[in-house]
């Protein structure tokens, strides 16, 4: 169990909303008083920034994303979607998961009626939520984990999310990211909160040797963009193996491997990964020695 959930676990709901709110208003003050010092990120900057971190024109980027780590950004998350997408140019693709929960998937889908795809809310930051209101974004139909896409082929990558039984197999944006040699752009977030593309090994290997999925099946309405409503099934993750995640600890194993570097956009440190890489480290790792985000299996390597 990692630090966060211990402290979720036992500290009282209003001590927490108490200090959510402190750091909040903390980290708004900061921001003010680096644009009152003048110390403000443009379009410009962060394309020159996206440039030279190696993102091209064609490429495919999966982006996760903390505006506040980010520091002042003019015109906010407007500003970092339009330093994206004249990045990557119009042969390329930017994809944002968003998500309309922010808790265990087992809450979120017991309460859940119905996945509204057009209207419900992401819960994965204010970039994302902007974002999936783009006029030229396509979001996915799955209703725990869907992702949004602008892009020539943004029906390859979100079109076939519809009806899958997890949202990581390889029909799930997540693996066809990593299958067209994509990349992913952790901004301000680390593996811990925002390692999705973690879960498509659960997916690829057979008879994986953890029981991550809760043992129900849930049937689940989704409306559809057209209007029209569709039952289907999906299984979530059991909160008690989610509260095991160590996501973090793989971000070594990736550097080592080639598959991740450190970089910074606007004043936030951040995450690029290749994702086939990522997704080929962790199908080696996990045969050879049993790696997962779970634990370290037994790898004893010096990292």
């Amino acid at each position: 169990m990692s630090f966060r959930d211990i402290l979720r676990k036992y500290t009282p709901s209003l001590l927490l909303k108490y200090y959510r709110n402190f750091k909040k208003n903390r980290t708004r003050k900061k921001i003010m008083t680096q644009r009152e010092k003048g110390m403000v990120w443009k379009s410009n900057d962060l394309k020159r920034q996206l440039k030279a971190i190696g993102i091209d024109k064609g490429d495919t980027l999966l982006v996760h994303s903390s505006l506040s780590k980010m520091g002042f950004v003019e015109n906010g998350p407007n500003t970092v979607i339009e330093a994206l997408l004249e990045t990557v140019g119009s042969q390329g693709h930017v994809l944002m998961p968003n998500s309309p929960n922010a808790s265990f998937q087992l809450e979120y889908i017991q309460e859940l009626n119905c996945f509204d795809v057009e209207n419900d809310k992401s819960r994965l930051g204010v970039i994302t939520e902007v974002f999936r209101n783009h006029p030229e974004a396509k979001r996915s139909c799955h209703p725990t984990e869907p992702v949004s896409c602008i892009g020539p082929d943004q029906e390859y990558f979100v079109g076939h999310h519809f009806g899958e039984e997890t949202p990581y197999t390889k029909n799930s944006p997540f693996f066809r990211v990593a299958e067209s040699n994509g990349k992913i752009l952790m901004i301000g977030v680390t593996l811990d909160n925002a390692g999705t593309n973690l879960h498509t090994l659960e997916d690829a290997i057979p008879n994986f040797k953890y029981p991550v999925y809760y043992p129900k099946r849930f049937e689940v309405d989704v409306k559809l963009p057209d209007g029209s409503r569709k039952s289907m099934k999906t299984r979530v993750h059991d909160p008690k193996w989610s509260k095991k995640r160590n996501c973090d600890d793989l971000i070594p194993l990736f550097k080592k491997y080639g598959a991740l570097e450190h970089v910074k956009i606007g004043s936030a440190d951040t995450l690029l990964l290749d994702a086939r890489k990522m997704f080929n480290v962790m199908i080696d790792l996990y045969n050879e020695y049993g790696v997962t985000m779970y634990d370290l299996g037994e790898y004893t390597e010096d990292l």
